[in-house]
């Protein structure tokens, strides 16, 4: 593809904070194209065209990350953060550059544009579809269970994607990004049609509280990503099941664990925001009041 020999090869490596430049840039070209190919239902088909303009980097950035993994003489927690680090930071400034362009584009364009553009990410803020329970903003005793049930399927999504094709999980983890972006930005509008109070001020209240578990529950995701596109590429360099396989599946089972305990992290933050915070309560009643 030529979009993987337009940059060198480590430059989102060595300045990971273009990445949220990337994820702005192709999630904005993501929803143009499908506007205008699938103006009926261009939800699904601008997430899948942002994920094929990310693959060609992330291609690269997974075959750099299996090399280092590969020359580690032992496994170790501090050669297990060092190598996977650089790529996290990547993959979360993706994730926020997507996630804030469809929160801005959800503010600013009008509600019947809003509602067909972005409708199948929309349909989640009322508990429909896959990942739905963990922005609906439903209140119950054992939130923290559905919660942790609901993310943890996210979790092993990305990882068996991840897995099977190697940079695939690149979709649910724009996906998800997509829909908190959308949601995030349609309670704030919504919120502010009822209440008379600038969008972007309760865009500002809603991001500060949603901020840590967000990053939290996608780190998650993301190392379980990684964790799967390594090994998926181990398999076609290294003998199956010998011992350099070994080595480096054993070190990506860490990943795994790692993302097992952000997967639990994100979900007990999230669970006391929704059931403690009541400044988001009072954001989420006024969106339904003013949808």
């Amino acid at each position: 593809m030529v979009l993987e020999h337009i940059f060198p090869e480590d430059w989102l490596e060595k300045k990971a904070r273009y990445a949220l430049l990337l994820g702005v840039g192709y999630s904005l070209v993501g929803i143009l194209i499908a506007s205008i190919l699938f103006p009926g239902d261009p939800a699904l088909v601008a997430v899948a065209f942002t994920s094929l303009l990310l693959l060609p980097e992330l291609y690269k950035i997974f075959d750099m990350e299996e090399r280092q993994e590969r020359a580690e003489k032992k496994i170790t927690l501090k050669a297990l953060v060092r190598d996977d680090w650089d790529v996290v930071k990547i993959y979360l400034f993706l994730f926020v550059g997507i996630l804030l362009t469809y929160s801005f584009a959800t503010m600013a364009m009008p509600s019947l544009e809003t509602n067909t553009l972005f409708r199948e990410q929309l349909e989640i803020r009322l508990g429909q579809g896959f990942a739905g329970q963990a922005v609906a903003g439903t209140f119950s005793s054992d939130l923290f269970w559905s919660l942790l049930n609901n993310n943890f399927l996210v979790m092993m999504a990305c990882f068996i994607m991840a897995l099977l094709t190697g940079d695939g999980a690149i979709f649910l983890i724009t996906w998800n990004a997509s829909v908190w972006g959308t949601i995030f930005g349609y309670t704030a509008k919504a919120a502010s049609n009822f209440s008379g109070e600038s969008v972007y001020s309760l865009y500002a209240k809603i991001a500060l509280i949603v901020t840590p578990h967000v990053l939290i529950e996608s780190t998650c995701y993301i190392l379980a990503a990684i964790a799967g596109a390594v090994i998926s590429k181990d398999v076609l360099l290294e003998e199956f099941a010998g011992d350099r396989f070994m080595e480096v599946f054993g070190f990506n089972i860490y990943l795994l664990l790692f993302a097992v305990l952000f997967l639990i992290l994100g979900a007990g933050v999230e669970a006391w925001v929704l059931d403690n915070v009541t400044m988001y309560s009072d954001i989420i009643r006024m969106s339904f009041l003013g949808a």
